[in-house]
């Protein structure tokens, strides 16, 4: 009996040992990747950015008039139009690095300052919609969303809420769409949303 547990038990160690080797040299090859293509980024020359995909915020949203308002709505809707003056690009998904690589080290401040103003508008959008949700203007929410959609958004709640919305009017054949849009976004969490888009609304 105690020969079988030392035979285990050694079996199981030397498994053990080469598995793990086998483990560090992965990881110790994903970190020389890393850092080879770093040092690559950081001596590629400033490049053009226009071929990036700017984000207009529509007249519709910017100059909404809802039937009832409140302060917090209205605020949001103020704050919209001030965001609505700066540059604005989705760059979900995209690593420093590969933007450096891309477009070059010296505009990686003014690419993060686009990607944050991305950040700031998909997160003012949830915002919104909910409001105007709470406050009745179901119609008006629903574009919200459906601008934060077709811009990549991987804010979860804006695809779930939309969905409901949609389902209230009587429109579900409008999810597929949405569906669709979901399984486009440059994000790790595409899939969960995909997946409950699916499971709870079809």
């Amino acid at each position: 009996m105690n020969f079988f547990i030392i035979t285990s038990f050694l079996a199981f160690s030397i498994v053990f040992f080469f598995a793990r080797k086998r483990t560090t040299h992965i990881e110790e090859a994903r970190d020389r990747e890393f850092w080879e293509r770093e040092e690559r980024a950081n001596f590629v020359r400033r490049k053009p950015l226009d071929n990036l995909n700017y984000i207009t915020i529509p007249e519709h949203l910017l100059n909404m008039k809802p039937s009832s308002t409140t302060e917090a709505l209205d605020a949001c809707i103020r704050d919209l139009n001030d965001l609505s003056h700066y540059q604005i690009v989705n760059l979900t998904g995209y690593t420093n690095t590969d933007l450096k690589l891309e477009y070059g080290t010296a505009n990686i401040t003014i690419l993060s300052d686009f990607d944050l103003h991305y950040t700031n508008l998909v997160t003012l959008l949830q915002k919104l919609a909910e409001l105007l949700h709470e406050n009745g203007e179901d119609t008006l929410a629903a574009a919200t969303l459906e601008f934060a959609v077709s811009t990549g958004t991987d804010v979860s709640k804006s695809y779930y809420l939309l969905a409901d919305l949609y389902l209230e009017a009587g429109t579900p054949e409008k999810i597929c769409n949405l569906i669709d849009h979901a399984q486009t976004i440059n994000s790790m969490i595409k899939d969960t949303i995909v997946q409950r888009l699916t499971e709870v609304y079809q």
